[in-house]
Formats: C-alpha cells, sequence, structure tokens
C-alpha cells in the first residue's frame, strides 16, 4: 500500500468538487489531492451540447444506477444515469442553468442552514456567474465577471420554440427574458452553461485553469473505498487503482464531494450511518449517525408528445442525412442544432392562483423521442414536441443505503415517490396544467396528433395513474447528507460539517436541507463556491 499526504483530499471531481479543487488549491501552500473514480471529460459527445443523449446509457461516464421497485410508481424501476467522469453529472447533464427560486433557500435557513437564505447565496450567484446575453440590437454582452458562463441561447434555439412561450401567454403566464433574473415565475427560453457551441461545466470553468499548479494532484480512475477515521476525525482515506491500494492521509480536511448517491453511500462505508444498518453489512460503527443516506429528495415529471403540424429538431436530427447535415454544421462552425441543449423553454408556474408560490416546472422541447429496448433515447422521424410538468418542491423522501460492504456494489437507492398525500394532490394538479397547456390556443394550432395516452381526456383518477405508471425523474438526487440543527434531523451543519466527527464534510447536493424548485446544478456550483469560503475562513 502506498501512503501520500496532503492537506485537503476532495472525494469526486463532479460539479461541486472542481470549484473545491481550485479554490483550495489557489494558496500554493495547500497540498490538494482531488480524487475521481471515472476518467477524461475530453471526449466529444461530452462536450457537444446535444451529446447529452449519447452519454445517457454509456459506463464509461456514467454509474448507471438504477433504483429499487417504487411502489408509488406500481412497482417500477427506474433508470437513475450519474456521472462517473470529470465533471461528475454536469458532464453528463442537460447544461440547463436554473438558481431555484428565493423560497427555496429561505426554506433551507429555516431547516437549520445558518447563512444559507436566499440574501446570502444570491451574492454568491452574482460572483460565480458571467452572463452572456443578447442586446436589443443582436450583438452580445457579457454581464459579470465570475468563472461560470451562463449563456442566453434563444437565437440559436429552434423557430417553434416560440409556440410554447405565446403558450404561456395564452395561460395567463408571465414570459421573461431571464428565469434567473427578477421575473423568476413564468417561462422564458432556458439559460444553460455552454460556451462557443461547447458544454461548460465546472471542470472547465474551474479545474482547467488550476490544472498547471503544482500543489493540485488529480487522480482519476480513483475508487475511493473508505474514509480513515481516528480518535473522532477524518484522517484521509484509502483508494484503488486498478489493483493497487494507496492510503492518502489528510492534514487538514476531507471533503466529499461524491454526490448525493456515492456520498452516503462512502459514509457508510466508513462506518458513520444508521447503526442497524452498518452492524448488517459486518461494518464496524464509528458513528451512530441515524441520518445518512435517509432524507432523499428527487424531481418526478411527466411527460407528452404531439405530432407537430410545422417543421421540429426531428426533421434535422430524426434521419441519417439530417444528422450528417447538422453533425458536419457543428464540427465547422460550433453552430446549429448540436451546439444547443434540447431543453429550449422551461419556467415556474402555480398550478392554481390560490398557491402562494409556483410550484410546478414546466419543460417545452421542440423534439419528441422515443427509447429504444436498450433504455437509449432516440430522435423520431416525424415532426414532433413535447410538454413536461414536475413537482417543484416534493414532501416524499426516501433512502440511499448500502446492500453491501463491497465498495464496488451499488446501494440500494429507494425514492419512495408519491408517499404523501400532498404530492399525490400535486401530481394531479400537475397533470391538469399540461392538461390546460396542451389545449391552449397556441399549442393546438401546432398539433397534428396527440400521441397515446392523451393527456386532455383524462379525469383525476386517471391522470395519478398516469403519473404513476409513466413519470420519471428528472435527476435531481439531493439531500441525503443534509444540513441541518443537529444529529437527530441531518448530517452536516451549515458549515457541512459531519455531526460528530471533526475534519470532515460534505459539499455537494446531497447537502441540500431540501430540493430547490428546479434544476439542480446551479444550486450544487453555489453550493460548493460557498463552502469553499467556509473553509477557508474555518482554517
Amino acid at each position: 500500500m502506498t501512503k501520500e499526504h496532503y492537506d485537503y483530499i476532495i472525494v469526486g471531481a463532479g460539479s461541486a468538487g472542481c470549484v473545491l479543487a481550485n479554490r483550495l488549491s489557489e494558496n500554493t501552500r495547500h497540498k490538494v489531492l482531488l480524487l475521481e473514480a471515472g476518467g477524461s471529460d475530453a471526449k466529444f459527445w461530452i462536450k457537444t451540447p446535444l451529446g447529452y443523449a449519447k452519454t445517457f446509457m454509456d459506463p464509461k461516464v456514467n454509474w448507471r444506477y438504477s433504483t429499487a421497485p417504487d411502489n408509488g410508481l406500481n412497482g417500477r424501476e427506474t433508470y437513475w444515469p450519474r456521472g462517473r467522469v470529470i465533471g461528475g453529472s454536469g458532464s453528463i447533464n442537460a447544461m440547463a442553468y436554473l438558481r431555484g427560486l428565493p423560497h427555496d433557500f429561505d426554506d433551507w435557513e429555516q431547516a437549520g442552514a445558518t447563512g444559507w437564505g436566499w440574501s446570502a447565496v444570491k451574492k454568491t450567484y452574482d460572483a460565480i456567474e458571467s452572463n452572456s446575453e443578447i442586446l436589443p440590437n443582436g450583438k452580445r454582452h457579457t454581464r459579470g465577471d465570475g468563472p461560470l458562463l451562463v449563456s442566453d441561447l434563444s437565437d440559436q434555439m429552434h423557430p417553434f420554440s416560440k409556440h410554447f412561450l405565446k403558450a404561456a401567454v395564452d395561460m395567463g403566464w408571465p414570459v421573461s427574458d431571464n428565469i434567473n433574473g427578477a421575473e423568476n415565475e413564468g417561462l422564458s427560453m432556458v439559460r444553460s452553461t455552454v460556451r462557443h457551441g461547447r458544454r461548460w461545466s465546472t471542470a472547465d470553468a474551474y479545474l482547467r485553469p488550476a490544472r498547471k499548479r503544482p500543489n493540485l494532484h488529480i487522480m482519476t480512475g480513483a475508487l475511493v473505498e473508505r474514509v480513515v477515521l481516528h480518535q473522532g476525525r477524518a484522517t484521509g482515506v484509502t483508494y484503488r487503482i486498478s489493483d493497487q491500494i494507496h492510503l492518502a492521509n489528510a492534514g487538514k480536511e476531507v471533503i466529499l464531494s461524491a454526490g448525493a448517491i456515492n456520498s452516503p453511500q462512502l459514509l457508510q462505508l466508513s462506518g458513520i450511518g444508521p447503526a442497524d444498518l452498518l452492524k448488517k453489512h459486518g461494518i464496524a460503527v464509528y458513528q451512530d449517525l441515524r441520518q445518512v443516506g435517509q432524507g432523499l429528495q428527487d424531481h418526478l415529471a411527466i411527460s407528452h408528445y404531439f405530432r407537430a403540424t410545422e417543421p421540429t429538431l426531428n426533421n434535422k436530427l430524426g434521419n441519417v442525412f439530417g444528422q450528417m447535415i447538422a453533425g458536419a454544421r457543428y464540427l465547422l462552425t460550433r453552430t446549429g442544432p448540436l451546439s444547443v441543449p434540447v431543453n429550449q423553454v422551461s419556467g415556474y408556474v402555480r398550478s392554481n392562483a390560490s398557491v402562494a408560490a409556483p410550484d410546478v416546472q414546466i419543460y417545452c422541447n421542440p423534439m419528441s423521442y422515443m427509447t429504444a429496448k436498450s433504455g437509449q433515447p432516440g430522435v423520431e422521424s416525424e415532426p414532433g414536441f413535447l410538454v413536461c410538468a414536475q413537482l417543484s418542491r416534493p414532501t416524499s423522501r426516501g433512502s440511499v443505503n448500502i446492500a453491501s460492504d463491497d465498495p464496488t456494489c451499488a446501494p440500494i437507492i429507494q425514492p419512495n415517490s408519491l408517499s404523501t398525500n400532498q404530492d399525490r394532490v400535486m401530481a394531479v394538479q400537475a397533470s391538469k396544467t399540461l392538461q390546460a397547456l396542451a389545449q391552449t390556443p397556441a399549442i393546438q394550432v401546432v398539433t397534428k396528433e396527440r400521441l397515446s395516452p392523451d393527456i386532455t381526456e383524462m379525469d383525476d383518477a386517471e391522470m395519478l395513474e398516469n403519473f404513476r405508471n409513466r413519470a420519471g425523474t428528472v435527476f435531481h438526487p439531493s439531500c441525503t447528507c443534509r444540513m441541518g440543527n443537529d444529529a437527530t434531523d441531518s448530517v452536516l451543519d451549515a458549515h457541512l460539517k459531519v455531526h460528530g466527527v471533526r475534519k470532515l464534510r460534505v459539499v455537494d447536493a446531497s447537502a441540500f436541507p431540501n430540493v430547490t424548485s428546479g434544476n439542480t446544478n446551479a444550486p450544487t456550483i453555489m453550493l460548493a463556491a460557498r463552502a469553499a469560503d467556509i473553509i477557508l475562513q474555518d482554517a
């Protein structure tokens, strides 16, 4: 076994880990080790914005998890892709950048995450972002000087997407230029982490500039097996590369940024978690911390598909010739259909006028898909589109628990979808919102056919059953190592320190006290940037 010595050890080079690696290595006196189980993100389909359809099932860059049978979804097992590559899930996601709604973070603070309210996190968002925007004269302007470029791609989106904004007007919803701006209710063209026609993840924005620092060591293909614990503190980690076991010691801290599935798994493998679970798998209990792996939240959404009377992206990408043309255009100019994520219109809306804040997220895509038996998504040949509704703030909570003491064995993911009556009511309300959207004049005029099942013909009971049978994850797992008041209700304190264990933190989406109203990549990056400030201040 080889032995190594560092100040900070970061486990996971995902959206959070890349931020931490940059910030903690800025001081050349800090020797930093970044460990990633996957490999390089220098791959064509990772860097191509529409390439995430290719990485969706790719075991070379994806953990390819599946959940346990989920009673709330009529016993279905659902597929959960998670990034196993530099950049993590930020290298295989749809690049949508939504900060979340102000009350999301005020709720974090009320849950015990002191200092994480909206007024505080907004300052962090403003600091980390550069916003590439389109001026009224058509020219581009960049606002802000943060490392993370967030781009307005509306000038490159498919013309069909304008029908979705017209439908928003029909629904009485606001239409915004930027859903992350002052007007954060209603629909808008999606802002994306894309730069010059290429994905711009934190691996690009944060890790790449830090790579040449001699005090930052990046190890890929490194599966961390345990956190080493001694006398109440984390002293390092053991990790495996091929058949070689390494022991890395941390003089200052060990930081887990392995994501909402792997961070709780690693804590449990290390003896930190529910004592009965650890004993069941023959793991010595170091800290009986019962909330580790518990409290899992995710976003569920229901999609419906339509044949279109006008050309959509299907016309360009649903046949070999069109794909060749789009590919050539992208290679030559970094423009065209491959340069823009398919999630083109989205936003937060209220399911009815009586609710205090938006409770549904809408997605509208100018393309329809089919899913092969392998699970790989594909583009249909006929012009089509989809509309989708997501429960923004679910109340159901699930769990992530180890199935074995073997670090290579996937944990058991139990989402417990729709386990609360509130979520079942919301599933119907979200479906009703989609039902109304599908019947707006703007959507009806471009609808050639509503594909089965037709949501416009369903009553409440049928909508709930449709949701149980067809709804799927939007790939936003979170909260499995959440911040809170103490060990009875959480895993971490407001400084992201693991209760009862010194020199050990968790910095990723698992630390969310509750899931935000929309896509979780932006909040994860923000959380990591704030965490870096906290870690350096504490040091």
